[in-house]
């Protein structure tokens, strides 16, 4: 076989075999990256990758790799759901780094988390002041949950006992041109409805539409596919020119 196709078709097995671990795994790999986690990723990621180029080992052996591994990532989270203590030892536990506005040293010191880690998490949070913060939890993945001091809250209608009406999502209607007709139904509506309601808007198409929703008000977003846009505001130094669509 031609080298060069032997590689296609190995990176495309890979690419598969990855894809179809990956959906087997779940999203929990994906949005909580544990230390486990991340220590599969880059196994099955570095076997996928030496399956896609090294033609001089039989393709079998990487595929019987990407099968034990990804085998034991799943027994481990069927194991890690069943039991608590196992998944205390396998994902960790959070972390208090900050207590009634108090920075606790000796926790960062032993996981080896320095302020500046601390000050940049706390930034992407918004808080720019550690006085501000009454606790500051560290997760198992990495990321920082921090509750604010009850009087550096922004203020809820909750705080000042205002009723307040329900919001609910919005149902997409209208994706990439394509009619969603499932939400048409849940919503006790038809694709009738929908044309009408895109010709008042001066709309001929669904094709035209680049996304459609309908809130839980009965309200229309409708944002074309080549919007017209009198004044731009581009924050950049670049010289005005052609309105990006």
């Amino acid at each position: 076989m031609n080298p060069f196709l032997e590689i296609i078709l190995r990176a495309l097995g890979a690419f598969l075999a990855v894809l179809l671990i990956t959906r087997l795994i779940g999203k929990s790999q994906i949005g909580q990256l544990t230390v486990t986690d991340f220590v599969s990723g880059i196994v099955i990621g570095s076997l996928a990758a030496a399956l896609a180029i090294d033609v001089r080992t039989p393709v079998l052996y990487y595929f019987t790799g990407l099968a034990v591994f990804s085998s034991l990532t799943l027994t481990l989270e069927w194991l890690t759901m069943k039991s608590r203590p196992l998944r205390k030892v396998l994902e960790d536990e959070p972390t208090v780094v900050i207590h009634n506005g108090k920075v606790l040293e000796g926790k960062m010191h032993r996981m080896r988390y320095h302020m500046d880690d601390l000050m940049m998490q706390l930034r992407a949070k918004g808080v720019f002041n550690i006085a501000d913060v009454e606790f500051a939890v560290l997760e198992p993945n990495g990321e920082l949950s921090v509750q604010l001091k009850s009087q550096k809250r922004p203020v809820t209608p909750a705080d000042l006992n205002v009723p307040t009406r329900y919001e609910g999502m919005p149902s997409e209607l209208i994706v990439d041109g394509t009619v969603i007709e499932q939400n048409l139904v849940q919503n006790n509506l038809d694709e009738e409805w929908l044309y009408r309601e895109l010709e008042k808007r001066g709309v001929r198409s669904a094709q035209d539409v680049l996304y459609a929703s309908l809130d839980s008000e009965g309200n229309l977003y409708v944002d074309l596919r080549e919007d017209k846009i009198d004044h731009y505001t581009d924050p950049t130094d670049r010289m005005p020119g052609k309105i990006p669509q």
